[in-house]
């Protein structure tokens, strides 16, 4: 459940056959995900959503363990039914207010999740808070472009060092234009006539308002690798 990644330059991540279907996705996860070697450390991905993300770092990179954490208790009860590895877990909880101890994490992973919340500050406080000094959080998602100016300032504000940022649109998208076919085609079979326009807009289908959104620039997806000193 994220818009992709593909780099038309870069060379295409090795994959399972059982992964391969969720190319793009991943590839969003593994290119946020690996701006700090996720060697041995604990993660905390908030807003994991159905998990896949979450299940290709565990097993992928390397990390002593993972907690996905989603404010919808039906996807943290998906999620532990599907993903299963030794080193991964799924809580339900608040990004506004994290239901773990201070100096908890080597690592917060946030993909695609926080224009959602409903206070950006609150949210950047609390991941703040849980992560042990020295710590990095990883974060990736989309604004307009107005909001998008204040990301720095709003990450500053709750403490952390800004280590490398990045805008990844062309990235993004490319893989918007290399799965637009498949997502329309799901839409056309799955969803009912009348609701297929919102889903297109969701999903970020070729012309699609938030497709065109991107293309034209009014909206701009960023990366941020972050540091608690």
């Amino acid at each position: 459940m994220n818009y992709g990644f593909a780099d038309p330059d870069g060379e295409p991540l090795p994959l399972t056959e059982a992964d391969e279907s969720d190319r793009y996705f991943i590839q969003l996860y593994h290119h946020v995900a690996t701006a700090v070697d996720l060697s041995g450390t604990s993660i905390l991905e908030v807003g994991s959503g159905r998990g896949g993300g979450a299940s290709y770092v565990a097993r992928c990179l390397g990390p002593a363990s993972v907690t996905g954490l989603d404010y919808s208790a039906e996807a943290v009860a998906f999620c532990k039914e599907i993903h299963r590895a030794e080193n991964l877990v799924f809580r339900e909880g608040d990004a506004e207010s994290l239901c773990f101890g201070d100096d908890a994490f080597d690592v917060v992973l946030n993909v695609e999740s926080s224009h959602c919340y409903g206070s950006m500050d609150t949210f950047c406080r609390e991941v703040f808070r849980v992560l042990k000094p020295g710590g990095f959080f990883t974060w990736a998602d989309f604004r307009e472009v107005g909001p998008a100016k204040k990301l720095e300032s709003q990450f500053e504000s709750a403490g952390f060092e800004i280590t490398s940022q990045a805008e990844i649109t062309p990235q993004v998208l490319h893989a918007l234009d290399l799965i637009s076919e498949t997502k329309q085609d799901s839409i056309n079979r799955m969803v009912p006539r009348v609701l297929r326009s919102a889903f297109r807009d969701f999903a970020g289908v070729k012309d699609s308002k938030v497709y065109t959104l991107f293309k034209d620039r009014h909206m701009v997806y960023s990366k941020f690798l972050l540091r608690k000193p």
